[in-house]
Formats: structure tokens, sequence, C-alpha cells
């Protein structure tokens, strides 16, 4: 049962000339005036969703983006100390570009001053000149996801052992040295969270089997979607994210420990939605799939898509498409809740799910779209949380 909504916002400003046939990705450069805005942004739609009742709001973290689309470089804790109820999730900490014990560190730190207000999550990273610029690989994709498995592995040791050490590749934790009269062994992280097992999320991009049985072994949650297609390749996911832990004993329902994620644009009716978001999806199609993170779109379909004149008219991915395989919750708030509620029937097992709007979308439209939804779409699923019969432990 669907119990939990929260939204993810990456940090893009107000943009105008959205779409296709908008400015090309590489040509945008705003400047630091502009960029700043985020802050009040992210500020303004974490105080309306704590507000609605919406259960966390998500923000990434990223680095020198100019062209105004993911400009939060970190968490924003203050954001917690604004709102009262909603929680902060890290959507996500690229590891490496961290010292997996400083990033133990920051977040137990938030956990203690947040009382628990704060959900870690952790990623690999898409983007070359942030990845690559703090000096780690992502070209070479076997060494990131190496290095990654070992960060990750650090972090679960230092959150969940009052000491520890290791010794990988990357890492000799402690380093063996002196230490006031006594050779140092172990290490102890100061301090340590106060709430565990630390609920730690990823997201699940290719689905391979190895990333999935890492991710069980640790017991982190999977985030699925931004727009990815819930027809055959996410069904895909969840048959074989239930693999990975029945090869560990643990047996899911359909659809639990993951999060579903959703674009979505509420309007009159679906005609309406179309024509006021397919500019931002299109934006959306112009940043992601220069990243590779688009798998369907071809080589040539991303080059048209850096030239404007071509774009509109190309066969190029649309608004349309993505609504019919259900990554895009477009319509009425009365089909926005058909649609989830027929989610809910086929995995019984979930009880997140993420909607959030397509990059550029501007500030005001993001807290309408997310007052309307928090007012028409989370009171349908919350009338059932509250019928359900309370029980004693």
């Amino acid at each position: 049962m669907i119990t939990k909504f929260d939204s993810l916002f990456a940090g893009h400003i107000d943009m105008e000339n959205a779409g296709y046939g908008g400015t090309a990705v590489n040509d945008r450069r705003f400047p630091n005036e502009d960029l700043a805005t985020v802050f009040d942004k992210a500020e303004g739609m974490a105080k309306l969703m704590d507000r609605l009742g919406y259960n966390a709001f998500w923000m990434a973290e990223h680095h020198f983006q100019h062209e105004g689309y993911e400009c939060i470089p970190n968490v924003l804790m203050h954001l917690a100390h604004l709102t009262r109820n909603i929680k902060i999730g890290c959507g996500f900490n690229i590891t490496p570009m961290w010292h997996p014990l400083r990033l133990v560190e920051d977040y137990a730190t938030a956990d203690i001053l947040t009382g628990g207000r704060v959900i870690f999550g952790v990623g690999r990273g898409y983007h070359t000149r942030e990845v690559e610029t703090f000096g780690s690989p992502l070209l070479d994709q076997p060494a990131n996801r190496e290095l990654f498995e070992e960060q990750v592995d650090i972090i679960f040791k230092a959150f969940n052992n009052e000491s520890f050490s290791h010794r990988g590749k990357h890492y000799t934790l402690p380093p063996e040295v002196p230490y006031r009269g006594y050779d140092l062994k172990e290490l102890t992280v100061v301090p340590r969270p106060l709430r565990l097992p630390v609920e730690c999320w990823q997201p699940i991009q290719g689905g391979t089997a190895r990333a999935m049985d890492f991710m069980a072994k640790h017991g982190i949650r999977g985030l699925i979607g931004g727009g990815s297609a819930e027809g055959g390749a996410m069904h895909r996911v969840v048959l074989a994210w239930q693999e990975a832990h029945a090869r560990i004993g643990q047996q899911l329902e359909m659809g639990e420990r993951l999060c579903f994620g959703f674009h979505f644009y509420l309007a009159k009716n679906r005609e309406q939605g179309i024509r006021e978001a397919g500019k931002y999806y299109e934006e959306n199609m112009k940043m992601f799939g220069e990243l590779r993170l688009v798998r369907a779109l071809s080589d040539e379909q991303i080059e048209i898509m850096r030239d404007p004149k071509r774009a509109p008219y190309a066969k190029l991915p649309r608004i349309e498409d993505a609504i019919a395989n259900g990554g895009v919750l477009c319509g009425s708030p009365e089909q926005v809740i058909e649609h989830l509620k027929a989610l809910e029937r086929r995995y019984p097992g979930l009880e997140r799910v993420s909607v959030s709007l397509s990059v550029g979308v501007p500030k005001s439209v993001c807290l309408e779209q997310l007052e309307w939804f928090g007012k028409e779409v989370l009171p349908e699923f919350q009338k059932a949380k509250v019928a359900e019969p309370a029980f004693a432990n």
C-alpha cells in the first residue's frame, strides 16, 4: 500500500526557452545571482510539502552546473529547522567525490541535529565534469564501481561498529601510524548516528545482478524512476530486485523496499497537461539524454537534440509517449489517482512514490503543482492509511 509521497528537487532554476526548439544545453550559461535562486526555491518547496503531509523532500548533490539544471552542491540541512515533520533526503551523495569517513561524520551529525529527519543516500555519479574533477574515475566504469563499493563497505562498517578497521585497494583505515605512544589499529567515528540501522537509498539505473546483490547485502533500498517507463523495463527491475534478495534468504513482496519515481504535471485534463508540460519534458530529455541516462536514445537522436532547428521536427521522445508508457503522470488528479491505484494493486509491497517536476519548471508552477497534488491526490492514499486497524505491539 502506498503511504509515503516524496518529491525530488535537484536544483534547477526557472528556465525560459525550454524544449527541443529552445536554447541548446551547452549554450546555457547563467550569472551567479540566477543560479543562487535555487536555495529560495528549495526552501519554498520544502515548507509547502511539510504543511501538506509529504513524507520526504529529496535534494541532489551536483557541482559546476552553470547551465542551471542541478545547482545544489550539498543537501541543505537548514531546511530541517525550517520545517516540522518532513524528512530531507540525500538524493544522492556521490561517494566517489567524498572521503567515506567525512560522509559518515556529516550524516551522523545531521541525524543528531535534526532528530532523525535526514535520509541517507549514495550514488556513483553520472557527470564526468563532476566526478573526474574531484579526482575519481567515471569514464572507467569498472574502476568507478570498484571504488564505490569499497567506500560503501567502509561507510556501513563505520555506521554499525563502535570501532573498526579496513584494508582494501583504495583505503587503509586507520593508517599504520603511531599515535600517543601506541600503534593505531582501529578507528571510532565521532559522532555515530543515533538511529541504527541507517536507512539508505540508492538509484537503480542499469539494474545489474552485481549492483542489486550489493544493495541487498547492505540493506540499501532502491529508487527506480525519475521518468523511467513503468512498463516492461521497470517490471523487470522489480523482479530482479526480488531475486537478489531471495539469494540472501529474504522474500520480498512485489515493490517492497523500493520507491517508484515519476515526473508529474496536473491539469484540468491530459491534453492541457501535455501542452503545458511538454517543453519541460523535452528540456529534461536534452539534459539527461546527452549523459546516456536515457538508454533508448540513439547517437543520432542525441546529436539532433543539440540543434534547436532540427530537434522540433525530428523523431525524438515526446511527453505523449512517456505518459503512455507510465513514466510521466499527467492529467487530472482523478487520472493520476487511478494510475497510482493500479500501480498499488500490481505492486502490493510498494510503500513510497516520488513525484517531481521536470527541469526548468518555474518556482511558482512548482509550488502550484505540489500544492494541487498534496490537496487532491495525497488524501486519497492518506485515507486508506488512516482506515487501517491499529494493533498493539
